[in-house]
């Protein structure tokens, strides 16, 4: 069953979280910009007892055990009502054969990060059926510039809720702007790329793809049930013939035959990932011939996001994106 978790309001306690790496790599700037975003949105703050500098060893991260504490304090401190996490990493899926999920299940509260939180997303919707929310992190929000499409589609899926319409920024960037907050560099944005046609709805599932691809074969990926539309994005790592084998990693799953509508990230500059090679793999692949298909939304790592209700409801008309959840 999908547990919808209850909208935040003004004067609402949310709860910061490190699953991956810490508040080490956030500056001090970045940090005060992010404290007073929340706070202007009538947000309380408090960081849970393990995001602290001095806990972390060589990977940046605090010890599973401290990590899944914090996680399970903030989803059974009643008072809290949002988790939100510091910054992605590459080991959060350490934590998820060790977490409550009974305790998350009867207290369920919106989570929300992006990247390496992927493990998160995909465990407890898989073992609660919580949405989740596929967006900004603490460290995201500490942007000086370019936060403002990510910041007003937050506060819609976050305090509003409702369907909204999926709609392209302005701009975007996929500059290093947290080496300097007053030199960046934006680029025009110019919009989705529809690659194929159609209308499908259904539950949305995905996140970072290679992160969801370590759940294969686990009990912590979401099945694809019944009408399932994918939202899928990568970091720079992931060059197009990694993106293909990843992808084709998921076709391969016996009930992505369930699957009726693909949308995907934007990709980073460093992927040199264009349109037209997208289009070759995508349009060569059997599975995915009958189903709408588009990408270059603004979900992922570049600036900026939108925040994607995960487990929650999408519909694909005629190249428009809808969620709900």
């Amino acid at each position: 069953m999908t547990i919808i978790p209850e909208r935040l309001k003004k004067g609402d306690k949310i709860m910061i979280v490190a699953p991956a790496r810490g508040l080490k790599l956030i500056g001090a700037d970045c940090r005060q910009i992010a404290e007073e975003r929340l706070a202007g949105l009538g947000l309380k703050v408090e960081f849970a007892p393990n995001t602290t500098d001095e806990n972390f060893d060589l990977t940046g991260s605090a010890s599973v055990e401290k990590r899944v504490a914090d996680l399970m304090t903030a989803f059974a401190d009643k008072s809290v009502k949002a988790v939100l996490t510091v910054i992605g990493g590459f080991n959060s899926n350490q934590m998820v054969k060790h977490l409550d999920y009974d305790v998350i299940r009867q207290n369920p509260k919106i989570f929300m990060g992006f990247s390496d939180i992927t493990a998160l997303h995909a465990a407890i919707y898989a073992q609660t059926g919580l949405v989740t929310y596929y967006g900004p992190h603490y460290s995201s929000l500490g942007m000086k510039k370019g936060c403002k499409y990510t910041l007003e589609n937050m506060v819609k899926a976050l305090f509003e809720g409702g369907k909204r319409e999926i709609l392209p920024s302005a701009e975007w960037s996929d500059d290093l702007w947290f080496l300097d907050q007053d030199k960046r560099e934006f680029v025009k944005n110019d919009g989705w790329w529809q690659i194929q046609g159609g209308e499908a709805k259904g539950t949305i599932i995905g996140g970072n793809l290679c992160t969801f691809n370590l759940h294969l074969g686990t009990p912590y990926r979401p099945k694809f049930e019944k009408d399932t539309i994918l939202f899928l994005e990568d970091d720079e790592e992931s060059k197009l013939v990694t993106f293909e084998r990843n992808l084709q990693a998921l076709i391969n799953q016996d009930d992505f035959k369930n699957v009726k509508g693909l949308v995907i990230g934007r990709f980073q500059n460093a992927s040199k990932v264009t349109r037209e090679g997208l289009e070759f793999i995508l349009r060569n692949k059997p599975a995915l011939k009958n189903m709408p298909l588009i990408a270059n939304i603004d979900m992922g790592h570049t600036t900026p996001i939108n925040t994607i209700p995960l487990g929650g409801y999408a519909e694909i008309r005629n190249g428009r994106i809808f969620v709900e959840g």
